[in-house]
């Protein structure tokens, strides 16, 4: 059969779905797979949620599109509202979009309007969009770049701290080093607009950054007066054990990114700043048709219901732990698993090959029906990140599937 489809996507499985349910997968044959991909980190409260289903539906029939330049509907105050009473304090003002690329991008045209200087600082191994902005942002795979260049200009690459490396306080002193070098070789800090992070580097490998390297991005931020963007694309709403990860570092972004697991599943991002840096956004310099989405908003409003109840993020914690706890007892008995890490249900598992880890992932699909996808600069990282609603049992199910493709591929 002739596909009409572009062949422009990579394909993790083979796997034709016909629905989904909490953690499962069901194939148009019939056959039940564990979705531990969870639609890149974005099923946050699994698949086919009731309340979100629900939501979607009663939206549905009272508006499907009201474009928010024409007129308001009465979702978006709501829902800026509530991400007002959850994101960081000083955070207290909204845009919304449709994908963590746009949002990313916004981030970018707010930081240079606001603060007057064209350059933005990344660091290695990020992954912020497919977008020629964002694509020019991303240094975690040349493959996300390549055959587009030349692609837009003032992006510096500043160095993350090494994982792996031995001692990880001077690791993290070599990577605020190259920082600095950089600001006094390449973008001096009066052109420099904002620095943007991952606090987990997502597609880079599930790395989550050092405390002390936080730290001291923000003191420089702070000191020259560079606006702090976190990417929270991929590590928030729930993924870390808490709602956003920066919490784990107990900082104040200038500005926050939001999507994926923001509306379980339903396209819907957010733009998080603070009401000073929003005023100096010029009104009509920024938009979007389908920013706002009722039915996105009634999704997002609903999946933030859900993550409120009071056992949600204790569960996320409590899977993470086993999780990772499971993963290090396999480790004890597998020399190839290099290293654990990870913070919540933001798990990865770093084997000292790629090869080897194709050939897990393919033995967790054809015979422990576990999906799983990797990340890393080189492949060598297998991240879980499960439905935010994934039960103990579930968990035990997927580290079973994993151990014996361990043993399979040893």
């Amino acid at each position: 059969m002739t596909s009409h489809l572009s062949d422009v996507w990579f394909s993790v499985t083979p796997l034709q779905v016909a629905s989904g349910k909490g953690c499962w997968v069901t194939t148009t044959d019939g056959e039940e797979y564990l979705d531990f991909a969870a639609g890149i980190a974005v099923n946050s409260t699994g698949h086919a949620h009731p309340k979100v289903v629900a939501a979607i539906a009663a939206q549905a029939e009272r508006f499907i599109h009201a474009q928010v330049n024409v007129y308001k509907h009465d979702l978006l105050e709501p829902l800026a509202t509530k991400l007002a009473e959850l994101t960081p304090d000083g955070i207290d003002k909204f845009f919304f979009a449709n994908s963590g690329a746009e949002i990313t991008e916004a981030a970018v045209k707010l930081a240079k309007q606001a603060t007057k200087r064209p350059h933005i600082i990344v660091f290695s191994g990020s992954f912020h969009g497919r977008t020629h902005m964002a694509m020019a942002m991303t240094t975690s795979k040349t493959g996300y770049r390549a055959g587009h260049a030349p692609l837009p200009a003032g992006i510096y690459v500043a160095p993350f701290p090494d994982p792996l490396a031995a001692d990880q306080d001077a690791e993290v002193a070599r990577a605020l080093h190259g920082l600095d070098h950089l600001l006094k070789s390449m973008t001096a800090p009066e052109e420099t607009a904002a620095m943007i992070l991952e606090p987990v580097l997502g597609e880079g490998g599930y790395i989550p950054a050092p405390p002390a390297f936080i730290a001291g991005l923000v003191e420089r931020c702070r000191t020259h007066g560079i606006l702090f963007i976190a990417d929270e694309v991929q590590s928030g709403f729930g993924r870390t054990g808490e709602l956003f990860a920066v919490e784990h570092y107990g900082i104040q972004p200038d500005i926050i990114c939001m999507a994926k697991g923001i509306a379980s599943g339903f396209p819907f991002a957010a733009l998080g700043t603070t009401a000073a840096l929003d005023a100096k956004w010029s009104k009509g310099s920024h938009g979007g048709t389908y920013g706002g989405n009722a039915i996105g908003c009634a999704a997002a409003l609903a999946t933030i219901e859900i993550m409120e109840e009071p056992a949600f993020l204790q569960n996320v914690r409590d899977r993470g732990r086993q999780l990772m706890d499971g993963l290090r007892e396999l480790q004890r008995h597998d020399d190839g698993i290099t290293q654990v890490r990870g913070l919540g249900l933001m798990v990865g598992t770093e084997l000292a090959d790629s090869a080897r880890v194709a050939a897990i992932q393919k033995h967790c699909l054809e015979e422990g029906r576990m999906i799983l996808m990797n990340a890393g600069t080189y492949g060598t990282t297998l991240r879980w990140m499960p439905p935010l609603v994934v039960n103990e049992h579930e968990i035990e199910i997927g580290l079973g599937a994993f151990e014996a493709a361990l043993k399979a591929t040893a």
